[in-house]
């Protein structure tokens, strides 16, 4: 099999960031981000692979996923997101005071997609997990960069908000700030039970709901691809049967978790690089920014 390929090949794998080269870029004046990069063949699509809700690059299924595709070929960049942490190199804890949004995540992606179109990558393929995939498909909203040509989402979810109704919530932080206030808000974001960030900040991700996120999957026509495991306990109830009702391709591992852990990384590998080397591509959305 496939797997057992990859995984034996793996084991012999220094970490990534033993062969690649690590990228700073300035994000704005104070704020550098960074990045391993992997250079590969000319001839294929080269990779932007992001990682989860308040993790790093070196989040283990990223990690792996991010090896395996750079020993196929693939020019493989790995962003950790700034969150407004010069040069941020760990993982953010959920009772950290949080100030950026999703506007911020989205204007990150935008610089590293335009880094990777100045090495003069013009195919580039987007590959996120969990909420990287969520945050990867509202930059596909946004008038992407059009040497942008793929999409593949990994344990994709909504942005979870504790089970509370969204409308009130909404509600409540839309009229917050209508009046300009300015002071934290403490409400459930992903897998943090308390996440403190301004209310506009926290906005820009309670609206990213299930039917927005299908919504925007539908916009990029057939041509991308999801993997979800079967057994992921933290998805809502009904997500992977509202997913198959999509015309996006849908891969559900069996017995994957949320993080693919153990041989399900490299089932996600082997499906990755088999929708790379078809030529499947999506269309980016081109709804104008909001």
């Amino acid at each position: 099999m496939l797997r057992a390929h990859w995984f034996f090949l793996l084991l012999g794998l220094l970490p990534l960031s033993a062969h690649a080269t690590l990228i700073t870029l300035e994000i704005r004046p104070n704020l550098p981000a960074a990045a391993d990069y992997q250079s590969g063949a000319p001839d294929k699509p080269a990779i932007l692979l992001l990682h989860g809700f308040l993790q790093t690059r070196e989040f283990p299924t990223v990690a792996t996923l991010a090896r395996g595709l750079a020993d196929a070929g693939y020019s493989v960049l790995t962003p950790t997101l700034t969150l407004g942490i010069p040069a941020r190199g760990k993982s953010l804890a959920c009772e950290a005071v949080h100030h950026t949004s999703l506007v911020d995540d989205i204007a990150e992606i935008d610089h590293w997609v335009k880094w990777l179109r100045g090495k003069g990558h013009r195919d580039i393929v987007l590959v996120g997990h969990s909420f990287g995939s969520l945050q990867l498909l509202a930059y596909l909203q946004d008038q992407p960069n059009p040497a942008v040509t793929g999409f593949v989402g990994v344990s994709m979810i909504e942005a979870q908000i504790g089970g509370q109704p969204r409308a009130p919530l909404i509600e409540r932080l839309t009229a917050q700030v209508a009046q300009h206030d300015r002071k934290l808000v403490t409400e459930p974001l992903s897998f943090c039970g308390k996440y403190p960030t301004t209310a506009e900040a926290l906005l820009t991700y309670v609206r990213w709901d299930q039917p927005r996120l299908l919504a925007a999957l539908h916009r990029l026509g057939d041509r991308s691809l999801l993997i979800m495991g079967g057994s992921d306990n933290s998805l809502e109830q009904g997500w992977l049967r509202a997913l198959q009702h999509l015309k996006t391709p849908l891969i559900v591992i069996e017995g994957g978790n949320h993080f693919m852990s153990g041989e399900h990384e490299f089932d996600v590998l082997d499906h990755t690089l088999a929708f790379l080397q078809s030529g499947a591509r999506p269309e980016p959305s081109r709804t104008q920014p909001k």
